[in-house]
């Protein structure tokens, strides 16, 4: 019963909860740097209501909108010089998971002038600039969480930083952003929470605490993208909510407990066929939910029960959303593809139930893909 939880970022929710804390934003410095992706930032009507805020109580800032889907170090790099030249004190990290990475990345930039793009992977640093971050999108969990997920421009592959130093100092979590998310985006940022949820409630971190945020998230999540299933539409403000909602829970789970299996899989399928973050890491957890059910079958159940649907309904709602029937792989490229794995074997693998291996992995992709 006994547990040591600290999840050290102040998160304040609701409608208009942007311009309502604006009096708490500018105590934190007079400079900030704004970091957004091309589109959703502006689409939601979030850029508009930071920089209304920002003017309203005289905080001066720059926008950096160079951010793409799998941020590059090189992106992150440039922001963060960017911010150390017009004297930010802090920085606004403003859409998906993509930007608020990002925005995380360029903090520690900022903060550490003599750091050359890969040194952020390896070197001991000063702490970042303070955040904060707006989300745009319901599924990434990034806005609570002290990772962020980088791309290296050198290799292609992902791979993530993290440190107490990037939680934002605040998150304002406002799920009317959601509303202009196009389908594809939806499903996909839906199916990455679940994965969080789901892949950090078999963790061994996962006591009791974080287990109440992953079952509150899997209910949520799950109703809706059976909705979405069935439906093939977009969903209602209510359900956009509900979606939200779900993503922070599941975030905190992330924050907490970290993933399994399925995320550093995943990255394969984005990194090599381009296949968005969070379907590529959905399409892994049918496999995920049967291994969890050989060697934790009394959790397995909890989580199928508040889910409220069976393994069966479950394997095929995510096999139709996740939709990577297409991708094909050789023995070749399977070997290509697990041996980063060679040299260690990432935490993902040991938090998953029963233990996981490059071999394990690629079993998977023959099964799945193979040709």
């Amino acid at each position: 019963m006994d547990f040591d939880l600290n999840i050290p970022v102040r998160v304040r929710s609701g409608k208009g909860v942007v311009m309502a804390n604006a009096a708490a934003v500018a105590a934190i410095g007079k400079r900030c740097l704004i970091v957004t992706g091309g589109s959703s930032a502006k689409k939601s009507g979030a850029l508009a209501d930071v920089t209304a805020m920002l003017n309203s109580v005289g905080v001066t800032y720059d926008v950096f909108s160079d951010v793409g889907p799998n941020p590059l170090l090189s992106a992150c790099h440039r922001a963060g010089a960017l911010a150390r030249d017009f004297g930010a004190d802090f920085l606004f990290g403003i859409g998906g998971g993509s930007a608020l990475d990002a925005a995380k990345a360029a903090a520690v930039y900022a903060a550490n002038p003599d750091f050359a793009p890969r040194d952020i992977y390896t070197k001991q640093r000063k702490p970042a600039l303070p955040l904060v971050l707006v989300g745009t999108t319901a599924g990434t969990g990034s806005e609570v969480g002290r990772v962020s997920v980088l791309t290296d421009d050198a290799t292609g592959r992902k791979k993530s930083v993290s440190g107490d130093d990037l939680y934002p100092v605040f998150t304002l979590a406002d799920p009317t952003y959601t509303h202009s998310m196009p389908r594809g985006i939806t499903v996909s940022t839906a199916l990455d929470a679940l994965s969080h949820a789901m892949e950090g409630y078999f963790t061994p971190k996962c006591g009791d605490i974080p287990s109440l945020f992953a079952e509150k998230a899997v209910a949520l999540l799950w109703a809706e993208l059976v909705r979405l299933s069935e439906t093939g539409g977009l969903p209602d403000d209510d359900a956009r909510e509900k979606l939200y909602y779900g993503s922070l829970y599941a975030g905190i789970t992330l924050a907490y407990c970290g993933t399994a299996f399925p995320h550093p899989l995943g990255y394969v399928l984005t990194e090599n066929f381009g296949t968005p973050h969070g379907m590529a890491c959905a399409a892994f957890l049918p496999a995920f939910l049967r291994r969890a059910m050989q060697h934790r079958p009394d959790r397995a159940a909890r989580l199928l029960d508040c889910m409220g649907t069976t393994a069966a309904d479950f394997d095929r709602i995510v096999t139709a959303l996740t939709d990577v029937a297409g991708i094909t792989m050789t023995d070749g490229d399977i070997a290509r593809f697990c041996a980063r794995w060679d040299e260690s074997v990432p935490n993902n693998f040991r938090s998953t139930p029963g233990g996981y291996g490059k071999e394990d992995a690629a079993k998977l992709f023959k099964e799945k893909f193979g040709v």
